[in-house]
């Protein structure tokens, strides 16, 4: 029987619930023996010129063994077009958290202490705290750029589309800034080595991409820079590749001849990490009065905050905004601005969930206007089965779905037709206590890198494996998939199996974690390898059993190789083939570039209640189908679920990075910023749906970001269904009880 599809415990998990994990934090390599600590020093302003530093003071702190400032990096500027971002600012800060100057003591107790010292003299400028403030251009950022917008991208508007359709409708909706708040906040360690090289270990998502970014930056060949990742404590997106800070962090090392550790705080990390979505969208659709949709426009302004880091996150919002549905013509254009406010980059989707909340708005408000079910419109416009391979007219090639069945299969297990029945009850009895639906049908691009993986399986002496990946998992799970597939690929227990990662010295070449792309890559790269070692091992054990390779099988229920249809003479198992094989007989180093974007999709539907009243909104019920093609391991794919409907949940209720209109963050501690927790979220009633694909020999698809997709969209339609008798049409995420509450009092009349 197969292991693979069955429930098994993560072998991940006993270390972690024992002796724990190894983060940054936590290291004691000999390397960084004597190590000082490091600290940033952060701009308290949003926009300013800085016109003097004195650190005189706190360099005659106690402990203090340096204090660097921007006069002292001799770094260029890192590039991030059309603009570049200095690695510590030195003439003009642009957003509450910027780095300015670096202070390294002996121990960390001492490290608030100095900062303190140092006196920075700031002349404030006028900030530019939202994106209208930023369209604008009376304020500029960047002077010599000439203006606040920063990329322009997409189609050229047909001023014409809509001619000829009997309904049009329109909203501007906000897909609100939100901080990705992993449960380990940024963490560095740095040293450099007798030999001249520089070994950071780094929390992050893909050890490689972090160090082709610190060598990068430091202007040094990339084989001198080593970056090992240990336990990672969650990235979300915000952990891909390397911030600034551990390039200054590498220079500083360097500078003052002693390894250098970084750890922030939880405030620096809620305003200076990078932040998530951040769009202002306005969707359009035009249609005729039986629900079917003809037009289609989206168009984007991304908030990319001071500095552009990611102005990719804007075209996927456009790759993706036909969604899962026919639409004959789709019109997708966006901008981006920068704002004094942290910048903005990759989060738990980057650019998807954007497309999938804008388009799932538009069809409820197609539905509204019509007179439909929201769900009957759905069904009209999905894209069917026989039509795929399909071709978006935006360009995204969807591989397989199963649409119309996957609502169909939430509808039924929610008991949709008796929840429309209570709704009406309760509209028509007038109670204070609304019940809204909402339904959110989603479709996510996995591995859109368009990049490889790589993989490599190694027999041991001893007859264990031991499997290097080119994939950083940071709590998915990933060591078990991979244990598991190659388990019932070579008929060697999991328990034998041991899989690296993280290590740029053991894996030179790779990408590593986002995008949901380890499996479908990553796990393809190490079935290729193990299929490589499978072959070298026929041609060891047929001289061994003294027959053709032809006639050989690998039983791998019992791990032996055997004589097709007679095992009675003789078998050979791992371990007897690596004793007797060369060394490096039994290995294989694979790159797996076939691969192509998958499309998982699915749909979920919320239930909540809303207290008409005070606004407090609950969610009732999350009905969830999300299809990701063959599970590997339902326990882990559980898991991942459970995980992204919760953080979907809690961007629609609760989470929001605010500023006030200086530019100041009003949501820096986690005493104003709020996220999800177990006491507002409900069971999770999850149904099943498999569509493989054919674009990767394991027939997968990402999960990690879909679940998040899904359900943002599907909670936030369902609170404005709950208030749509009361008129209430549009209500911008979170929706908080004090939103909700001033929506109801708008639309009565009551709020001017």
């Amino acid at each position: 029987m197969s292991i693979v599809g069955t429930r098994v415990v993560r072998i991940e998990d006993q270390k972690l619930i024992t002796t724990g994990g190894t983060y940054v934090e936590d290291l004691r390599e000999e390397a960084l023996t004597g190590a000082v600590h490091a600290m940033f020093v952060r701009s308290p302003i949003a926009h300013a010129r800085i016109t003097s530093i004195d650190t005189s003071a706190a360099l005659e702190a106690p402990g203090v063994v340096a204090v660097y400032t921007a006069t002292d990096l001799d770094l260029a500027p890192r590039a991030v077009p059309p603009v570049s971002e200095p690695w510590l600012a030195g003439e003009v800060v642009r957003y509450v958290g910027e780095p300015v100057a670096l202070v390294l003591t002996e121990h960390r107790y001492q490290l608030d202490d100095a900062a303190e010292l140092i006196d920075i003299d700031y002349d404030p400028l006028d900030a530019v705290a939202s994106i209208d403030a930023a369209l604008s251009d009376e304020t500029l950022l960047f002077p010599d750029h000439g203006s606040n917008l920063v990329q322009v991208h997409g189609a050229t508007l047909d001023e014409h589309a809509f001619d000829g359709c009997e309904v049009v409708v329109s909203q501007t909706i906000v897909n609100q800034r939100v901080a990705p708040a992993p449960l380990e906040v940024r963490g560095a360690a740095c040293a450099w080595g007798d030999d001249g090289r520089l070994t950071v270990w780094l929390s992050t998502q893909n050890a490689q991409i972090g160090r082709t970014a610190i060598a990068a930056g430091l202007g040094v060949d990339k084989a001198l820079v080593r970056v090992i990742t240990p336990d990672v404590g969650g990235g979300f997106g915000a952990k891909i590749g390397a911030d600034p800070e551990p390039v200054v962090l590498g220079w500083a090392s360097k500078r003052c001849g002693r390894p250098v550790r970084w750890a922030e705080t939880r405030s620096e990390n809620l305003t200076s990490m990078t932040h998530g979505r951040a769009q202002q969208n306005t969707i359009t659709l035009g249609g005729r009065r039986d629900g079917t949709i003809e037009v289609v426009r989206l168009e984007v302004v991304q908030d990319a905050g001071a500095y552009p880091r990611a102005t990719f996150l804007p075209t996927l919002t456009e790759l993706m905004a036909s969604g899962v549905y026919h639409f004959p013509k789709v019109e997708a254009a966006s901008r981006a601005v920068v704002t004094t406010t942290t910048p903005i980059a990759a989060y738990r989707g980057a650019g998807r969930p954007e497309a999938t909340a804008a388009i799932e708005r538009g069809i409820d408000l197609f539905a509204a206007e019509i007179g439909l079910d929201p769900a009957e419109v759905r069904r009209i416009n999905f894209i069917r089965p026989e039509e795929f391979p399909y071709r978006t007219p935006t360009g995204a090639n969807y591989d397989s779905g199963q649409y119309e069945q996957a609502l169909d299969k939430v509808l039924e297990a929610a008991g949709y037709d008796e929840l429309r029945a209570e709704q009406r009850r309760r509209r028509e009895a007038g109670e204070k206590v609304a019940l809204g639906l909402g339904i959110a049908s989603y479709v996510e691009i996995t591995g859109g890198d368009n990049g490889g993986e790589s993989g490599r399986v190694d027999i041991n002496p001893d007859g264990s494996v031991t499997a290097y990946t080119g994939s950083s998992p940071h709590g998915q799970g990933l060591d078990t998939s991979l244990a598991m597939l190659l388990s019932d690929q070579l008929g060697i227990p999991m328990e034998k199996i041991t899989i690296r990662h993280g290590d740029t010295d053991e894996v030179p070449k790779a990408i590593g974690t986002f995008g949901s792309r380890s499996l479908q890559l990553g796990g393809s790269a190490v079935r290729r390898a193990a299929d490589n070692v499978i072959a070298q091992a026929r041609e060891i054990a047929a001289d061994l059993l003294e027959a053709s390779p032809d006639d050989l099988e690998l039983n791998a229920d019992e791990g032996v190789w055997q004589v097709k249809g007679a095992p009675s003479s003789g078998t050979i198992s791992w371990a007897q083939l690596a004793a007797h094989a060369e060394e490096g007989a039994l290995s294989s180093d694979v790159w797996f570039g076939d691969g192509a974007p998958t499309f998982p999709f699915g749909s979920h539907l919320a239930v909540v209640e809303v207290d008409t009243e005070t606004g407090k909104v609950t969610v009732k019920r999350i009905i969830a189908a999300d299809d990701a093609g063959p599970v590997i391991n339902p326990l882990t794919f559980r898991g991942q679920r459970h995980g992204g409907l919760g953080q979907g949940i809690g961007q629609a209720l609760l989470e929001v990075m605010n500023y006030d209109p200086d530019g100041n963050p009003t949501t820096a501690t986690l005493a104003d910023y709020s996220f999800i927790t177990a006491t507002e979220l409900p069971d999770f009633e999850l149904v099943d749906s498999v569509t493989p694909t054919t674009l990767n020999p394991l027939g997968v698809k990402g999960i990690g970001e879909a679940a998040t997709i899904g359900s943002t969209p599907a909670v936030h339609n369902a609170v404005v269904d709950a208030l749509a008798h009361l008129g209430v049409r549009h209500l911008d995420m979170p929706t908080t009880p004090l939103r909700v509450w001033e929506a109801l009092a708008e639309a009565k009349g009551e709020l001017k």
